[in-house]
């Protein structure tokens, strides 16, 4: 009996071990299923950005070619998917200053006269034509590999619902103030941008809240006029709402993009 119950017992264990050895050869994966690339689902973040880049233009930015007026300085900016070329033209008594952003690389010229620049002056240059541009066509560089996007949550201004972005950059990538910290406050209805505010480091500091205004889409691309506002240095930026609507902030300046053409149906 004692023999009988020991080979039972054998039995049943090399049956528990061959049936545990079947169970692990079903979770291994088949080599097409190893090879099969998986598909990153999109973060909230990055969905609520693509609607409001969607919103502001969309695949019309990849292309685009237009001028505009800001401060008396004309601006062009031209895309052509990852190529791009951004123009400042400048008048200053009998002078004109051409300065051609392309592809990263400045150039400058002044009546018509090729000028070398050191590298304090190609910094400044890029960096100015860079930030106009870039607030003039936003949303559309906050796709960049250098963006850092972060849902913080949804809140009311104004009787109006939003959602709310965190936007921070890479060093590598990101310009001169990638330190810089900005947040958007996304309209769940339109999916447009109807406030931003950042904050920044340099010349001692500072933050600054904008509310948008005179709204106009220029053949499917949106354009926006802002009030920009004034907040005391160190001031948490998700705290600027509530400032505003309560009148807390000092009103600076008017940002306006003026005398907006299309020039590609020129």
């Amino acid at each position: 009996m004692r023999v009988h119950n020991y080979l039972l017992a054998l039995v049943c264990s090399i049956t528990f071990f061959a049936c545990n050895d079947k169970k692990k050869e079903v979770r291994k994966p088949s080599p097409q299923e190893e090879t099969t690339p998986q598909i990153k689902l999109a973060s909230k973040a990055e969905v609520i950005l693509n609607q409001a880049i969607e919103a502001h233009g969309g695949n019309l930015y990849n292309s685009a070619n237009y001028s505009f007026v800001f401060r008396d300085n004309t601006y062009h900016f031209k895309n052509d998917n990852q190529n791009y070329e951004f123009t400042k033209i400048s008048k200053k008594y009998n002078n004109i200053t051409i300065d051609v952003l392309k592809n990263g690389k400045l150039y400058r010229t002044v009546n018509g006269d090729t000028v070398n620049l050191n590298e304090k002056q190609i910094k400044g240059a890029t960096g100015g034509i860079n930030s106009v541009i870039y607030f003039a066509t936003l949303p559309h560089k906050l796709n960049d590999a250098s963006v850092n996007k972060t849902y913080i949550g949804d809140i009311t201004i104004k009787e109006k619902n939003y959602a709310v972005l965190g936007i921070t950059f890479n060093q590598e990538g990101g310009g001169e103030d990638f330190d810089d910290q900005y947040r958007y406050w996304i309209n769940t209805e339109t999916k447009k941008i109807d406030y931003l505010a950042y904050n920044y480091s340099v010349n001692n500091g500072g933050v600054r809240f904008r509310a948008a205004y005179n709204k106009r889409v220029v053949d499917g691309i949106t354009f926006q006029d802002y009030t920009n506002y004034e907040a005391e240095v160190g001031t948490p930026l998700d705290q600027l709402p509530e400032l505003f609507e309560t009148g807390k902030l000092k009103e600076l300046s008017k940002i306006k993009t003026e005398d907006i053409i299309n020039l590609s149906t020129k």
